[in-house]
């Protein structure tokens, strides 16, 4: 390694991945001081992350610690080491008793510190590795006045969302054979071998990136790869995919844990008989954050959620993230199942206690 010149050094370093190059800083001195140098990382997240290439995201990550800095907060995906066993009967008394209005819906006097400005998104999307969005959004749209109706509204980021009308924006993002998608010769075979549902879930990348320009903390909300989603029957037109991450809520909401769920729209807007041409559009991107019984986080919570994310454990392994989201489905049902059976539990009681009522008015009127 003496021999070699710091430029060449510097050459064969500045064509690797970040993983890689963070694991060739560990090998020798030369390497390690190297990688050191901001540039490498600044290509890096460039390549990765298209929208860090605009002046304003540098601009922003060189305020916050530099694109090193960066990639290390945003190229794990989230996990949460513990994660709560719930029972609907632990539960439903703190609504009532042991949460305040203001425990439960978030004290302003802690808000004032966390403002939606002070919140960006970073959001890439690609499709076979080929970026197809790109879009910066600064601050939390539509939250001017968030001590007002956006603190008890249900919480939403729209990246964009067209209607199946608006024509104006039809084709903004559009896919086709050109860009990698299957030929598809009619619907009616579509949604016999699913084909290009297939190629659509497996080949869609998503990243989601909050920073907080006060606080100077990022962190990748999405899951990068699609957990689930589904196709529109019987319309056969809209197919859906969802990412996201399931992130603590400790002393925020009853349940400590909330997922942050982004949705992504493609519709199908072109199909020939001979499957020359096959299109479709992104018509929807958003995300929203719901707790563990399917309700939307409101405004105010949202603030603090997405404050509790950014410094939240991490980890490069996507098993565990599909492990996480399944815990947190599997805890869902329980919870609806039990709410049920504590429902019916109440219901026979005040039958029971209507039937003695009734009869002990019986006695005394005889």
């Amino acid at each position: 390694m003496d021999t070699l010149s710091s430029d060449l050094c510097h050459d064969i370093l500045k064509r690797l991945d970040g993983a890689t190059l963070a694991s060739a800083a560990c090998t020798c001195a030369t390497f390690n001081s190297i990688s050191t140098e901001d540039k490498l990382w600044e290509d890096i997240c460039s390549s990765m992350w298209p929208s860090t290439k605009r002046n304003d995201v540098k601009s922003l990550i060189l305020s916050t610690g530099g694109f090193k800095k960066f990639y290390a907060d945003c190229f794990p995906l989230i996990v949460s080491k513990t994660f709560p066993e719930f029972k609907w009967g632990d539960y439903s008394d703190q609504y009532s008793d042991e949460w305040t209005e203001a425990e439960y819906y978030g004290d302003y006097d802690e808000l004032e510190n966390i403002s939606p400005s002070d919140f960006v998104s970073i959001v890439d999307i690609k499709y076979k590795e080929k970026t197809i969005c790109s879009k910066v959004i600064w601050g939390i749209p539509n939250a001017t006045g968030y001590n007002g109706w956006f603190s008890d509204c249900p919480f939403r980021i729209d990246l964009f969302s067209y209607s199946a009308t608006d024509d104006d924006h039809a084709g903004e993002v559009t896919l086709s054979i050109s860009d990698g998608l299957p030929a598809v010769t009619s619907i009616e075979q579509e949604r016999k071998d699913g084909k290009l549902w297939q190629e659509l879930r497996d080949g869609i990348k998503l990243s989601w990136i909050i920073v907080n320009s006060k606080a100077k903390q990022a962190a990748n909300l999405s899951s990068w790869c699609a957990l689930d989603g589904q196709r529109h029957w019987p319309t056969n037109q809209d197919f859906l995919l969802h990412f996201g991450s399931i992130v603590p809520a400790k002393d925020i909401l009853p349940y400590q844990v909330i997922k942050c769920i982004i949705t992504m729209k493609f519709r199908v807007t072109h199909i020939e008989g001979n499957g020359t041409h096959t299109s479709l559009n992104l018509t929807e991107v958003c995300m929203q954050l719901g707790d563990i019984e399917g309700a939307h986080v409101n405004g105010r919570n949202s603030l603090f959620v997405l404050n509790e994310a950014l410094g939240c454990d991490k980890s490069k392994d996507y098993g565990l993230v599909i492990e996480l989201c399944r815990l947190y489905s599997n805890a869902q049902s329980e919870i609806k199942e039990e709410k049920i059976r504590y429902k019916n539990r109440l219901d026979r009681l005040c039958i029971l206690g209507g039937i003695m009522a009734f009869v002990s008015l019986c006695r005394y009127l005889m």
